[in-house]
């Protein structure tokens, strides 16, 4: 390593001052977000979802607008929200572009164009990070009893 990329190397307490200081928002009301992405964490929270966060890249990103992430505690519980999430949208008539990890389940990717969703096991959450990688984002960690099932229609509903 060069000695100038040393001299610019941050030191560990800069790094996590800088990691710390990145815009975090709590959202008072998931209304505020697009009807899909509501309906997104409305899917997610009725598989029991965790650690849902919505990363806004609009200016940071050309592939898409927003991240939505969450963590499932197990491979079964992962491919639960995905398909709950797939379902709902394409029932809502938003069918997923294209969906990749399914099999492994450690990191399941939902393409719908303008947003991504990521649902990851609890070790690739960590291992991975998004947030950290797209720390310049703004970043809104959403209260799980905010993604209920509050406002989303049930499946009984759905039926009649």
């Amino acid at each position: 390593m060069s000695q100038k990329l040393k001299e610019k190397s941050l030191s560990p307490e800069m790094q996590a001052s800088s990691i710390s200081s990145r815009a975090t928002a709590a959202v008072s009301d998931v209304s505020e977000f697009d009807q899909r992405i509501q309906s997104v964490l409305h899917a997610a929270g009725e598989k029991k979802a965790l650690e849902p966060t919505v990363l806004d890249l609009r200016g940071i990103a050309t592939f898409t607008d927003f991240f939505v992430i969450f963590t499932g505690a197990n491979r079964r519980q992962v491919q639960a929200i995905s398909d709950e999430i797939v379902e709902q949208l394409k029932h809502r008539g938003t069918p997923a572009s294209r969906v990749e990890g399914y099999q492994t389940a450690e990191w399941i990717l939902i393409d719908y164009g303008d947003f991504v969703v990521h649902v990851f096991d609890e070790k690739a959450r960590r291992f991975y990070d998004l947030e950290r990688l797209w720390r310049e984002s703004k970043r809104y960690d959403i209260s799980p009893d905010q993604i209920g099932s509050q406002n989303s229609t049930s499946k009984a509903e759905q039926v009649l």
